[in-house]
């Protein structure tokens, strides 16, 4: 699949989820071949709230990358629930929602967000 693809979907789900989503923020969430990263944006103010990522955690090499996806959402949940964040909206980009994305999603709404 072309990369013009991959992109075209990306905004026609961020688009969606936008008209349905008014008064929360928005979750986002990238998957590279090695690492996840997600971060919470204020799309009205254009600011990101909230991020975290496997890459500064420096544990890439140490697990495997499901349990990768567990632990930057429980940093996330963590970072969240201090800043008293507890609405959001999944926005997962032109990712399918199954494998490592579906993991960092149920282990966010274990620890309390609510998407």
């Amino acid at each position: 699949m072309n990369k013009l693809n991959y992109k075209k979907r990306a905004l026609r789900i961020r688009k969606k989820l936008k008209e349905v989503n008014k008064n929360r923020f928005r979750l986002s969430v990238y998957r590279s071949s090695r690492n996840i990263s997600a971060q919470i944006i204020d799309d009205k103010n254009n600011k990101t709230l909230i991020a975290a990522t496997s890459i500064k955690a420096k544990i890439t090499d140490k697990i495997k990358k499901s349990d990768m996806a567990v632990y930057v959402a429980e940093l996330l949940a963590k970072k969240a629930s201090e800043k008293k964040i507890t609405q959001v909206y999944f926005d997962r980009g032109s990712f399918k929602f199954h494998g490592r994305i579906k993991m960092f999603a149920e282990t966010l709404r274990k620890k309390g967000l609510n998407f």
